[in-house]
């Protein structure tokens, strides 16, 4: 096994703007099989959605007391909330929170995901199942894009 692109899929799948979207077309690219590809950056990416609920939760605060870091989360999170309020306030927040993730756009994955989650102090339970199914769903999207099975264009 290729060692630089197994660590390209986890270092990839955690890496807010790429994620799994960036992460398993890399890896192939790097000589990894697609399924291996997928796994690895699958597993990286849920792990990474109790790490960022851990940062939200405790070291932004502390965080927020730097200027730079609170103007530029300001704005972070009102491109988020304005993207997102509507689709989380509505009958079915939790498949809005899925769809949300599972979207193969970039801003659009388990980063932004749980940021929406945390901000609109959504239930953390039925926030990590939307979660998770929404990474699944959307890597095997990219998988199948990847292996040419699906054309997004």
């Amino acid at each position: 096994m290729n060692i630089n692109a197994i660590t390209s899929a986890i270092v990839f799948s955690m890496v807010p703007i790429l994620e799994v979207r960036g992460a398993i077309p890399i890896a192939v690219a790097l000589g990894l099989s697609v399924w291996v590809a997928f796994l690895f950056a699958v597993i990286a990416n849920i792990v990474l959605i109790p790490l960022v609920f851990l940062f939200l939760d405790y070291a932004h605060v502390h965080l927020m007391r730097i200027g730079i870091y609170s103007r530029m989360f300001g704005l972070y999170l009102n491109r988020v909330r304005n993207k997102a309020e509507s689709k989380v306030s509505g009958v079915w927040p939790y498949f809005a929170l899925f769809g949300f993730v599972g979207l193969p756009l970039p801003g659009t994955g388990v980063w932004t995901g749980v940021l929406v989650s945390w901000f609109f102090k959504m239930n953390r339970k039925k926030s990590y199942i939307a979660l998770i199914l929404g990474s699944i769903f959307v890597s095997l999207l990219v998988t199948l894009v990847t292996l040419g099975v699906v054309s997004l264009w």
